[in-house]
């Protein structure tokens, strides 16, 4: 029977097997199985050495994005380019790494093709992991400048400058609480909690108009966060993290599967598990 996992650590709030348990059902894949498994650093190796031929493909969350190279061969562009593997896809001479965090960022900043790709100037709240992709994906969806506003704008330079320099994007880096005041179409927040609660406090001091702005917060608990909700009330168009879960799950499902699943089908997965 075709199997696949989610590894982390911790893994327990996976909305991942919800959602592609659900995909499986609407393609009629009724033999595959999709659990979460917790996983770390230290029992990495050991567990994808222990994968069976049944294994068809492997979902990683934190903290298992960078050591995942030292098992994936070969390694797709997109997952070299963002320091990040987040999907482990079993091929005929090993394990396929893969990053499909880009495609859901473009997927949930452009819902069917609704963001016409053109030029376009990005804005990036953060500046981690999630941050490298972020970038890519605004590239892709014709961005040639980007603004990253982060707590620590010198690590934000060393972590993207170089990306940004492979991309032929001009990246500007400022401090965090400078982010309303930059002029962007597309703009995505990764920041974690503490990091955001500042974003939103000083969004709420000032008077700063939004309109214009599509931007993806990728948190999707307690939705909508009070970031999402300072920024709507400022006239931004606001897209929930779970868009961009739902939107890299297809992705995955297609890569392991061989086929593809409405994104919709996942979305209403995940709100659901959200709300049960």
């Amino acid at each position: 029977m075709p199997q696949a996992y989610v590894l982390g650590s911790p893994i327990g709030h996976s909305l991942s097997p919800a959602m592609h348990g659900a995909a499986y059902v609407a393609l009629g894949l009724t033999d595959w199985s999709y659990a979460a498994h917790t996983v770390d650093e230290s029992s990495f190796a050991q567990f994808v050495a222990g994968c069976g031929p049944e294994v068809r493909g492997l979902s990683l969350t934190m903290p298992l994005k960078e050591i995942a190279f030292t098992v994936a061969e070969p390694v797709s562009h997109r997952a070299e380019l963002a320091g990040a593997i987040n999907t482990l896809v079993r091929t005929e001479s090993g394990w396929l790494g893969d990053n499909t965090d880009i495609l859901g960022v473009i997927g949930a900043l452009a819902p069917e093709g609704r963001v016409a790709r053109g030029r376009h100037s990005g804005l990036l709240l953060g500046a981690g992991a999630t941050g490298r992709s972020a970038v890519i994906a605004l590239r892709e969806l014709g961005c040639r400048t980007v603004t990253a506003c982060a707590r620590n704008p010198g690590k934000a330079l060393d972590s993207l400058g170089p990306l940004t320099e492979k991309l032929d994007v001009e990246l500007t880096v400022r401090e965090l609480e400078a982010w309303p005041t930059v002029k962007a179409d597309l703009a995505v927040s990764t920041l974690p909690p503490s990091g955001a609660r500042a974003a939103t406090d000083v969004l709420e001091a000032g008077e700063a108009d939004l309109s214009g702005i599509r931007l993806l917060d990728v948190v999707y608990a307690d939705w909508p966060t009070p970031l999402a909700r300072a920024a709507m009330a400022r006239g931004a168009s606001v897209v929930s993290g779970l868009d961009m879960l739902a939107h890299q799950a297809v992705e995955q499902v297609e890569l392991m599967t061989g086929l593809r699943p409405d994104w919709k089908v996942l979305l209403e997965a995940g709100q659901a598990a959200c709300t049960g």
